[in-house]
This record gives structure tokens, C-alpha cells and sequence, in this order.
């Protein structure tokens, strides 16, 4: 029997425990911090508008129609507000669960493609990547299209196995239509067209052909148009601008132009990727190669680490070819590297995984050096005190990462390989949960939660409140209102465009608005407030710090 497919043992039960430890360790920070800025507080405001608003159709930002995404993520993180309340961890609840579900889907299919020892170290390995986990709580819409793409590709594999029969090859991809629809659902198009391109070049490079053949392209193609159809054609009905928005604008013209201001240059996904796979960043570059070499293998069968190394690389190269990046769009490539990272280790020995992994031990050691410096990054009083505080939690983050470092080489050398993967695996999960539980030592810079308390006794339901020349992304969930904007448009021009009634262009409309109503709020930053004076505005003044002023109407 091939070592790397040997069935999974009695010890079963001591990595469920296991499994139990790292759910306690991975969801038990989404509480705590409080939102970042702005791509936490856009995604926890939309399914606060849609409980409010009760339309769940039409995603709406601050009261405003807002079309660059699909509705999934939403959908899913309203139906926990209205569970369980409207708090961090719901608005975070959709993130982390897809972000853990990956962790077992990797699990799951790493045993049934490569063997049980393979999938419970691909599991290891996802669980443990730095960019992976901390992506896993950070909310934003990746980590939901990463699970839903990879269970696809998951499916795929699974049905195009040679031992698969008739009924499990057409369920399987069954499974993969529906998955690559709640893709489509989670973040557009990318959600199928990646996929497929990707299985095109796999076909040319492969010469297999054969797999076209066994899509099950008419019952597939129907479950996933009724899986997509139906909130598409509800909020076309609903909103004939849609289709131009989301079709052409969301999908063309912000991945080829410099539009979104998220153009960096061809080379800016190396570092991420390099630092977003520690601590297996040695051992990913040497899977690549040697999957490569080995998944080389004449035949028609068809070849799951093939074709998962095809789709890395193909993603990798896809986005660094937009025009738009952000780190977080490597994830979708993190689980396919699990899986071959995991086959590979099951059947490496202790002493080539010793020199894989020692070289992150003295990286480890000198962000434990670092972390007391991180208060010379500061620029305001302010930061340097935020840093100082900060400076601990890195510390403390760096000192989990060196001692799971450090455990896992001295475990190698006494060749116990498992248990060295796991104190590695558990030391960086613990170190990026550390790293970011200490964001709120800095939050106040990234987060309007000190300014929403302090304004909230003013706040009144029938009193307006303006949003001058800026707009603070997590302030409406923290007071749960929306703003009428002023002199301000940015990511919310095209709902401004489609409802014009709902801001005001400029200072001198604002100033008509301002003298005729008997009670209103404006939060401005500072520099606007002098304009707003000399305008003859009458003006109290209830809270300023280095961001912003709140004032009244007298």
C-alpha cells in the first residue's frame, strides 16, 4: 500500500479534541476588537441596513445603493444579527467560520486524495499560515469566495478520480456546480471564471481533454443558474443600473484600469506570499518543485496535484497581472498549497523538515528583537504612546511564534514529526491571534467606537446627522445611523448618482440646510470646521480629538 494513502487510525479521536482546542482558539477573539477600518465597517454596515431597512435585496452603504459585491456575505452576516444581535463577533461570524470550514475541507479532502495523514497535516499547515489565519478575522468578503472556489475544485477532484463510480462522479460534481454558484454569490464572476480558466490551461498542458467530457454540464449548469439566478434577477427588477455596474464596471474595468487606486507594481504579491505561508514558506517552495517533477506522470488519468499546482500559479499570476491588488486576494491559492504541502510532508523525513523549517527560527527570534522599536514608527504623541502599548502584544506574539519554532526543531530531532508539525502549527495560530487581539491598544486611529460613545447621549432618531467633507466607515454600526453625506462622494458615487436627493454637493447647500433645521449633528475633520465657521454657521462644539470634531446646532 502506497504510505501516503494508509487509512486513518484510531487516533481519530485525539485530533478531534485537537480540532476543539483550535476552534476555542480561533473564534475566541472575534469580540474583542473592535472594527477596523474601512473594510470592517463597510461589511458589518450593509447587514445592519438590511435588518433595518428589511431589503434584502438591494445592498445599500450608508442608506446608498452599493453594487460591487454580491449579496452572500451579507445575507449570511445579517441572518446573525437578527439571531444573536448586532455586536463583533456576529459581524465577524461569516468570516471566521468560512475562514475554519476551509481548515476542514482541507482536512477532508487531503485524506480521501492523499490519505489520512496528508489531510490532517494539510489541515495543520492552512490553519497555521499567517496571511490564511489572519484573514480568518478580519472581515472582509476573500475568505467566503476562498471557501466556496475550493470546495468546487475539492468536488472536481474528487469526481474525476479513476475509482470514482458513475453516482459519486455525478454528485461530486454536482456538489462542485453548486459550490462554484455560492462563489459567484460571495464575490461575482471570479467565483466561476478562475476555475475554468484554470481547468483550461490544466486541459493544454495536460492534454487531457477527457474532463470536459465528464461535467455533467446540463443538470450542473441548472443548479447553479438557480443557485445565482434568482438575486440576480430580483435586484435587476429592482435596479435596471445594476447590470452596467456590477457586469462591466466591477468586473473589467477595476481589474484593467488604476481606477480603485490599488494599482502596485507586477512584483507585489512575492512578499506578500513569502510572509502570508510562514513559518512553511521553505517547505511551499519545495513542494512546488517537487510536485512539479512528480506530477509530471504519462497517462489519461486525471491529476489532482497537477492541477492544483497549475491553479496556484495561475491565480498568483492572474493577479499580479491587475490592475487592482490587495493581499487578500492570494487566499484562494493558500488551500490548493495546503493540500500539497500536506501530501508532500507525510511522506518526508524528519531531518529534511528540520532544514525546512530552522531558518524561520532566527525570523521569529528577530521580530522578538523588533517589537520593542515599534514605537519609533510613530509620527503624533499619540502614536507613540499606541505604539509603546502595541510594542507588548508583539512581543508576546513574536515570543509564541519562537518557542513553537523552537519545540517543533528540538521534536524533529528526536524524530516525532507529528507532534513537531503541531507545535508549530499551534505556536503561529496562537502568535497571529495575540498580534491581532492587540490591535485595540491602536484601534482609536482605525476605529470610531471612542467617538460613537462619546456623541451616542446626543444622538436622536428624529435628528439629522452629517457626514462633512469625510465618512468614518464603522461610525454607523456603532450608533446604527445612517449619515447624509456632504462634499463627499468617494466609493459611494454611484449610489449618489442613482439617488442624488441623498447628499448635498457642497458647503454652501449645507449652510441653506444647516440655518433652516431646528436640530442637527455634523462630524467633520478638523480643517473643515474654520470653513464651516466662517460660513456664519451656528455651532456647538461636543467632542474633538486629532480626527474629528462633532458639532450641533445650538
Amino acid at each position: 500500500m502506497n504510505p501516503l494513502n494508509k487509512p486513518c487510525s484510531g487516533a481519530t479521536r485525539r485530533w478531534l479534541w485537537l480540532l476543539l482546542a483550535a476552534a476555542i482558539l480561533w473564534f475566541g477573539n472575534i469580540e474583542y476588537r473592535k472594527l477596523i477600518e474601512p473594510d470592517e465597517g463597510r461589511y458589518a454596515e450593509i447587514p445592519r441596513e438590511m435588518v433595518a431597512s428589511g431589503d434584502w435585496v438591494t445592498p445599500r452603504l450608508n442608506g446608498l445603493k452599493y453594487f460591487e459585491k454580491p449579496p452572500l456575505q451579507y445575507w449570511a452576516t445579517a441572518a446573525a444579527y437578527t439571531a444573536f444581535g448586532e455586536y463583533h463577533w456576529t459581524s465577524r461570524l461569516w468570516v471566521a467560520l468560512t475562514g475554519f470550514a476551509g481548515v476542514l475541507l482541507v482536512w477532508f479532502a487531503g485524506a480521501r486524495l492523499f490519505g489520512c495523514e496528508a489531510g490532517r497535516y494539510a489541515a495543520l499547515l492552512l490553519g497555521s499560515s499567517l496571511l490564511y489565519v489572519l484573514m480568518s478575522h478580519i472581515n472582509t468578503l476573500d475568505m467566503g469566495v476562498t471557501l466556496f472556489i475550493s470546495l468546487g475544485i475539492v468536488a472536481l477532484l474528487l469526481a474525476q478520480r479513476e475509482e470514482a463510480d458513475a453516482r459519486a462522479r455525478r454528485n461530486w460534481m454536482w456538489l462542485s456546480w453548486i459550490a462554484l454558484g455560492l462563489a459567484v454569490l460571495s464575490k461575482g464572476l471570479m467565483g466561476l471564471v478562475l476555475p475554468g480558466a484554470a481547468l483550461v490551461v490544466y486541459s493544454l498542458l495536460q492534454r487531457d481533454l477527457a474532463v470536459w467530457k465528464r461535467m455533467h454540464w446540463g443538470t450542473g449548469l441548472l443548479l447553479f443558474l438557480l443557485v445565482t439566478v434568482p438575486w440576480f434577477y430580483l435586484v435587476i427588477q429592482a435596479n435596471p443600473e445594476f447590470f452596467q455596474r456590477f457586469f462591466i464596471y466591477e468586473h473589467y474595468t477595476r481589474f484593467t484600469t488604476k481606477e480603485h487606486g490599488r494599482y502596485q507594481p507586477w512584483y507585489y504579491f512575492v512578499p506578500v506570499l513569502l510572509l502570508g505561508m510562514l513559518p512553511w514558506t521553505i517547505l511551499m517552495f519545495d513542494t512546488l518543485a517537487r510536485t512539479w517533477k512528480s506530477s509530471a506522470r504519462p497517462g489519461k488519468a486525471f491529476n489532482p496535484e497537477r492541477f492544483l499546482l497549475i491553479w496556484a500559479v495561475f491565480i498568483f499570476v492572474f493577479f499580479s497581472m491587475s490592475g487592482s491588488k490587495l493581499p487578500s486576494y492570494l487566499l484562494p491559492i493558500f488551500p490548493a498549497l495546503a493540500l500539497l504541502m500536506g501530501r508532500q510532508l507525510a511522506g518526508m523525513d524528519e531531518r529534511r523538515l528540520f532544514w525546512l523549517i530552522a531558518p524561520v527560527l532566527p525570523l521569529a527570534g528577530l521580530g522578538l528583537g523588533l517589537a520593542p522599536l515599534t514605537a519609533r514608527l510613530a509620527d503624533t504623541p499619540l502614536q507613540v504612546q499606541m505604539y509603546g502599548e502595541y510594542a507588548a502584544w508583539l512581543a508576546a506574539a513574536a515570543s509564541a511564534l519562537l518557542l513553537g519554532v523552537a519545540a517543533a526543531l528540538a521534536l524533529l530531532r528526536r524524530r516525532n514529526k507529528p507532534v513537531a508539525v503541531l507545535a508549530l502549527a499551534l505556536g503561529f495560530l496562537l502568535g497571529a491571534q495575540i498580534g491581532t487581539s492587540g490591535y485595540n491598544t491602536i484601534a482609536r486611529e482605525r476605529s470610531a467606537y471612542i467617538l460613537a460613545d462619546a456623541i451616542r447621549p446626543y444622538v436622536k432618531a428624529d435628528v439629522p446627522i452629517y457626514s462633512v467633507g469625510n465618512y468614518e466607515q464603522t461610525l454607523p454600526f456603532y450608533l446604527k445611523r445612517t449619515f447624509t453625506l456632504v462634499q463627499y462622494q468617494d466609493e459611494m458615487a454611484f449610489g449618489i448618482m442613482q439617488e442624488p436627493h441623498r447628499w448635498i454637493p457642497d458647503i454652501a447647500g449645507f449652510a441653506q440646510v444647516w440655518q433652516a433645521l431646528p436640530a442637527a449633528m455634523a462630524i467633520m475633520q478638523p480643517p473643515m470646521y474654520p470653513q464651516l465657521r466662517q460660513q456664519g454657521l451656528a455651532m456647538k462644539v461636543i467632542y474633538e480629538d486629532t480626527q474629528n470634531i462633532v458639532v450641533i446646532k445650538p
